[in-house]
């Protein structure tokens, strides 16, 4: 066997072994090389004994961090009351009870829309989304934007903006239209922010109206209210709104994914919500569960037209799930814990701006609540005509790589790689608050000091 004979098992010993039984797509390992042996609210601790704080949650769905007691408390109770785990689509008691908060989380209102209880991925809800949008219009198309994220499946995949998936699959979903999505740091018409997010919101209404545009009628627009592995890039309120007019206007259900940004991650509830719309179809995932796999649609009530049976998945009825996701639901229901969620990320983000004035490197921090990037440039080089500098890929790594050095778990994202990303879990405190600040701080000198042989 791999690794025998090995008298300690520590970090090493434990990533020769997952290199020899998993596949070569692995991903965090290469970039964060640990074997995680605890884990308790925001810290993880690896097999050498190193506590890091962690600022990537399981790409935000750990919304109350590792072990929280009210998670474990619910999975507790699940085992020690004798539930079924699994039940397809069967209901429970307690599916019942995690159903009716789930949608007065939503909309405070249970008449508005129904849920649709999905595979355990986001990916599946989005594919459910995409097939009932279809279902519903009688319409082919979809539109989605550039820098969205939305899955790996082939439908999901075919509305994400990344293209390096891309590249090796043919066959993916046809009728897909890209369209531009505001970028506050890197304006796609080169306008600047405000001035071209208007232009942007004019665009997509002379696309939808516009009888020669070359696109049919789209059955949806997919998109993300602020585009999480695409940068955090958030969309500006005015613009979201302008989407939301005319695809109601034109019979366009509009889905937004929520899976990354939902459950009080931006301080509200969802990120929608910071624009005032009420979605078609919303696409939950991640914190939904609580930390465990679930998948969940909700669907407006005129728009469920799906016959039984049309989009099913085995493991859409996961009962531990729907249990830590009631317990997570619950916790965030209280007004005061998602005020405290405003309160620690309007904190990360003066203490990142101030350190933005110190390091010109640190081109655009942005996002909303505990859902924050910080673009990293080249300040060496000229800048565009709006300032913006080229982004500095190699410089985005090497900050990754010290910030592990240091104990501080995070990704990248955006454009190449190269926007640094923060989202801890929802409990972080203050004095967390201010180890992310002063960890990531050392972190960027060391990688400024390898990089570029200077600290600043």
């Amino acid at each position: 066997m791999l690794g025998a004979g090995t008298k300690t098992y520590n970090n090493e010993y434990w990533l020769e072994r997952q290199a020899y039984f998993e596949s070569s797509v692995r991903s965090y390992p290469r970039k964060l090389p640990l074997a995680i042996t605890r884990a308790q609210g925001c810290w993880v601790t690896d097999a050498n004994g190193k506590d890091y704080l962690d600022c990537l949650a399981g790409a935000g769905t750990l919304a109350l961090g590792h072990n929280h007691p009210h998670i474990i408390q619910a999975i507790q109770q699940v085992l020690e009351q004798g539930l079924p785990l699994h039940t397809l689509d069967l209901t429970t008691p307690l599916k019942d009870a995690f159903s009716e908060s789930l949608l007065f989380f939503l909309a405070n209102n249970v008449n508005d829309y129904c849920l649709q209880f999905c595979g355990p991925s986001g990916a599946d809800a989005v594919e459910a989304a995409l097939k009932l949008a279809k279902t519903v219009t009688k319409r082919r198309h979809i539109i989605s934007f550039s820098g969205g994220y939305h899955g790996m499946t082939h439908g999901a995949l075919a509305v994400t903006g990344n293209l390096a998936p891309k590249q090796q699959v043919s066959g993916l979903m046809p009728d897909v239209q890209f369209m531009p999505y505001p970028h506050a740091y890197r304006c796609p018409l080169g306008l600047g922010a405000t001035q071209g997010s208007t232009a942007l919101a004019h665009y997509f209404e002379n696309f939808i109206e516009d009888v020669e545009s070359g696109v049919c009628l789209p059955a949806a627009v997919i998109l993300e209210a602020v585009q999480g592995e695409g940068g955090v890039n958030v969309a500006p309120v005015a613009w979201l709104q302008k989407i939301r007019e005319v695809t109601r206007r034109h019979g366009i259900l509009l889905i937004i994914d929520e899976v990354q940004a939902g459950f009080g991650r931006t301080g509200k509830r969802f990120a929608f919500q910071h624009a005032g719309i009420e979605p078609d179809i919303v696409v939950m995932s991640k914190a939904v569960g609580g930390g465990l796999p679930l998948a969940v649609l909700a669907i407006r009530r005129e728009f469920d037209q799906w016959q039984a049976g049309a989009h099913t998945g085995t493991f859409r009825g996961n009962q531990l799930a729907m249990a830590t996701g009631l317990a997570t639901l619950n916790y965030l229901s209280q007004p005061d814990n998602l005020l405290q969620v405003q309160k620690q990320g309007d904190a990360l983000m003066q203490q990142l701006t101030a350190l933005q004035n110190q390091f010109a490197c640190l081109g655009q921090v942005r996002g909303l609540g505990l859902m924050l990037g910080i673009e990293i440039v080249d300040e060496r080089l000229p800048a565009d005509h709006l300032g913006a500098y080229p982004a500095d890929a190699a410089l985005a790594v090497a900050i990754q790589q010290q910030c592990f050095e240091h104990g501080l778990l995070l990704e990248r994202g955006g454009r190449n790689g190269t926007v640094i990303r923060l989202l801890p879990p929802l409990i972080i405190s203050s004095s967390e608050c201010e180890q992310v600040i002063s960890r990531f701080k050392a972190a960027l000198q060391a990688a400024l000091l390898e990089q570029r042989g200077a600290a600043a």
